[in-house]
């Protein structure tokens, strides 16, 4: 049915098939408590969310945006086809569509167009992509990819291909058996399965034109990373920084999927491929086989700092940016020293793979911070010139702006309340650790903000150059841990920390923010119960989309935060919603509806919210979430009439 701000009601579907749970359960770490307060340097705290009639969310204006159109570019951006050929649609990662029919004056004309169901019922994480008349998706394990026919009412199956992937998979991947996608280039389709393959699918028979193995589930790899294809190479980065993986990034030949060249992030600088190319701009980053020297002896072995979130990459200086994980175990007295190259971000040339600069966004990272957050690349005025930057909203809670050419912080910001660090020194480039919060053997050290997860984690942002703002789906969680001690045993947990989460100051768990990447704060806010686990969509329609857990897909005005429209799904939603011309001429909107991920366990993988910290401690904050939605793996598709 349809309610009075023209929302489509679909029933939840009930299934009665149980996945098995196939990572960790820690031991239970005392009792809750309230969360923290903001302490940071560089931040203000936004006022107190207000409830909007009849949106189920507390929304904020905080300031008007007053940056012109056209003030802030993105670089290398083309023309708008209509179509949608990688996940974060061009290679400046803003998410952006130049697709104008769908406004703010008709957007709450939104209706059901069409929908397809999946036949799997896990954490659905991926961009569906659409190439001319066709739209791809690709399922989390099994990892079926799909094309479907937009010529056609209803978007008919053209055909499926199937890679079957070993089963074992499952069993060492951390936080469900998601997949964020695949990407076109060359008349193929490529995507990477749960046990470590990489695979190159002619994308108009759905016929296999090659496959290369890159890890081994035997090891603790796995890879949920969708690709990017730069130059005629695919860009493959793996996961497992909680079984103790020793991380890499792989270019493979777009043409015959020969491995290029493969840069570890650990370990001596020729395996990090560090030369005389590499100028980091911070003291602390520069230095001989740091990889090595920061660690323990043989620690980097096992140290972790995959590379399974998104990677940029900008033309004019023929530079591919890209984040790197925690470093393992999680217990960090296990490991002192910075850890490099954990939870970095690096400028690499992608003919080499030569490191050009790298900065560790959290040296010797305490919480599980990582750094694999999308960089969005910008040129923006910044204090009376313009200049090459990507900004990067972080999982240590900090909107980073840096000089893409160098790596120097402008700017670090928080959009959330952080009390484990205390701003970031913009000469060293270093965070102030706030040692209350650091964790301690044989201690509960409680009211840690933000939690593991991150003020935001992969979940990726939008960016308007029409309105200037960025959009920020993230999460309000604050948590306890106590560290134990982990042994290394190739392909288990390698984690060492009892972690409880719970929900942050103001009771929600959920945030989408809209942020000045110049004024460097909020200008609206909008607060949602769970964590907003989804990606962000932005078009020159001024409509950003989003979607909840509990499955509303929203459409809100993109310069004020209002409501315009919401649909409720059949399932809580974490996948990235994208939209596209089809061959009617008529613009749609899509996104994948399947609740999981990490927060999204507890429903997907059948996790017993009894254990506060079972699911990595994230069992605790999400033990309502089995009430309010339940599993689901259909693609919905909503136009205008």
């Amino acid at each position: 049915m349809i309610d009075r701000r023209g929302t489509r009601h679909i029933s939840p579907t009930h299934v009665a098939a149980r996945a098995a749970v196939t990572f960790l359960t820690l031991a239970a770490v005392g009792t809750g408590c309230t969360g923290g307060s903001e302490q940071t340097a560089n931040a203000k705290t936004p006022p107190t969310s207000t409830a909007s009639p009849g949106t189920g969310a507390g929304h904020t204006l905080v300031a008007r945006n007053g940056i012109a159109a056209g003030q802030i570019t993105i670089p290398g951006a083309e023309p708008e086809d209509g179509q949608w050929i990688r996940p974060a649609k061009d290679y400046a990662s803003t998410r952006f569509s130049g697709l104008d029919q769908i406004t703010t004056a008709n957007a709450s004309q939104l209706k059901l167009a069409w929908s397809f169901s999946t036949g799997v019922l896990r954490g659905q994480e991926a961009a569906p992509l659409v190439v001319g008349s066709t739209m791809y998706i690709v399922t989390p394990y099994p990892n079926i990819l799909y094309a479907l026919d937009l010529s056609k009412p209803g978007g008919p199956a053209k055909w499926k291909y199937e890679p079957q992937p070993l089963a074992a998979a499952q069993g060492v991947a951390c936080c469900d058996v998601v997949n964020r996608g695949a990407a076109f280039a060359d008349g193929k389709i490529f995507y990477n399965t749960l046990d470590n393959q990489t695979i190159a699918v002619d994308a108009t028979t759905g016929k296999e034109v090659w496959r290369t193995q890159l890890g081994d589930i035997n090891h603790g790899e796995t890879i949920t990373m969708a690709p990017l294809v730069v130059k005629g190479k695919v860009l493959v980065g793996n996961s497992g920084g909680e079984l103790g993986i020793r991380g890499w990034l792989t270019a493979l030949d777009a043409k015959t999927g020969k491995v290029a060249w493969r840069a570890y992030h650990a370990g001596p600088d020729s395996l990090v491929r560090i030369g005389p190319r590499f100028k980091p701009f911070y003291k602390t980053d520069q230095g001989k086989d740091l990889g090595v020297t920061t660690w323990p002896p043989d620690k980097w072995k096992q140290g972790g700092a995959g590379a399974w979130g998104w990677i940029s990459y900008d033309a004019a200086l023929n530079l591919i940016y890209y984040g790197t994980a925690n470093p393992g175990p999680w217990n960090p007295e296990q490991r002192p020293g910075d850890n490099k190259w954990s939870s970095t971000t690096f400028a690499r040339d992608p003919d080499t793979g030569e490191a050009i600069w790298a900065y560790q966004v959290t040296p010797h990272d305490l919480h599980d911070y990582d750094g694999i957050n999308e960089s969005i690349l910008l040129d923006l005025p910044w204090k009376g010139q313009t200049r090459r930057v990507l900004v990067r909203p972080e999982r240590d809670g900090y909107v980073y702006v840096q000089d893409r050419t160098t790596g120097e912080v402008l700017a670090a910001d928080t959009f959330g309340v952080v009390n484990s660090t205390l701003g970031v020194n913009l000469q060293t480039g270093r965070p102030a650790v706030n040692q209350e919060k650091e964790p301690q053997m044989g201690k509960v050290v409680r009211e840690i903000c933000p939690a593991s997860p991150g003020t935001k984690d992969w979940q990726p942002s939008a960016f308007s150059p029409r309105t200037g703002l960025l959009y920020i789906p993230h999460q309000n969680l604050c948590m306890d841990v106590e560290p134990v001690e982990a042994n290394y045993i190739a392909g288990t947990p390698y984690v060492g920390m009892n972690v409880k989460m719970y929900a942050g100051p103001g009771g929600h768990r959920g945030v989408f923010d809209a942020w000045d990447p110049i004024a460097r704060k909020k200008v609206w806010s909008v607060t949602e119960d769970f964590p907003v686990w989804s990606g962000a969509l932005v078009t020159a329609g001024d409509v950003v989309f989003y979607g909840t857990m509990d499955g509303w897909f929203k459409a809100l005005d993109a310069r004020s935060g209002a409501i315009l429209w919401r649909a409720k799904l059949g399932s809580g939603i974490i996948g990235q919603p994208v939209t596209y011309r089809a061959p009617d001429g008529k613009q749609y909107v899509a996104i994948l509806a399947g609740v999981g991920g990490w927060p999204g366990a507890i429903v997907s993988a059948g996790i017993d919210a009894r254990d506060s910290s079972a699911g990595l401690g994230i069992a605790n904050a999400m033990r309502d979430l089995p009430n309010a939605t339940t599993k689901g793996g259909t693609l919905y598709v909503f136009g205008l009439p």
